[in-house]
């Protein structure tokens, strides 16, 4: 009897030191990425899709291609510095015209703990006073993207339209 008593303490303590699995839930809402939309400059309120735009981060060999009839996009910012520089490569891949703009974007972060299990998480805050700049390729070929907008200065959530693109 006394083994049995021994054998369930023994046990117990075994079975208290357990903690519960901690996984990030996927509907948690984690960093956001910066939302563009493409309109017309000729027609401000009606969107604009943007054939095989390639888009490619400053430091960044690769990019990512979107080849299909898209007008929106979103890309990631840097959580370890205040700015994140962009290529924007209008008809990427057309052997007859593709032209190249650059843009830098300005901004704060801040960390915000989400959980023990997803961590932590950044949310951006566009600069108020000079939120991006924007320029040419190093071989210049003229600027196709023709005005930026900022939309929402806060990017806190990818659910809204951060900034609008012209051209």
């Amino acid at each position: 009897m006394k083994k049995i008593l021994l054998l369930l303490v023994l046990s117990l303590f075994s079975f208290s030191a357990c903690e519960k699995d901690d996984i990030c839930d996927a509907n948690t809402a984690t960093t956001p990425r910066l939302v563009i939309q493409f309109y017309d400059i000729t027609n401000p309120t009606v969107l604009k899709n943007v054939t095989n735009l390639k888009v490619i981060a400053e430091g960044m060999s690769e990019g990512i291609v979107f080849n299909g009839n898209g007008n929106t996009v979103s890309i990631p910012l840097k959580t370890t510095q205040n700015t994140s520089s962009y290529s924007f490569i209008l008809n990427y891949g057309s052997v007859s015209y593709s032209n190249e703009d650059k843009i830098t974007f300005n901004y704060t972060r801040e960390n915000l703990f989400v959980s023990r299990a997803c961590g932590f998480k950044t949310i951006f805050s566009l600069d108020a006073t000079n939120p991006y700049s924007h320029t040419d390729a190093i071989i210049p070929d003229l600027l196709w993207i023709k005005d930026i907008r900022v939309e929402k200065n806060n990017i806190d959530t990818e659910n809204e339209t951060h900034v609008k693109i012209y051209f």
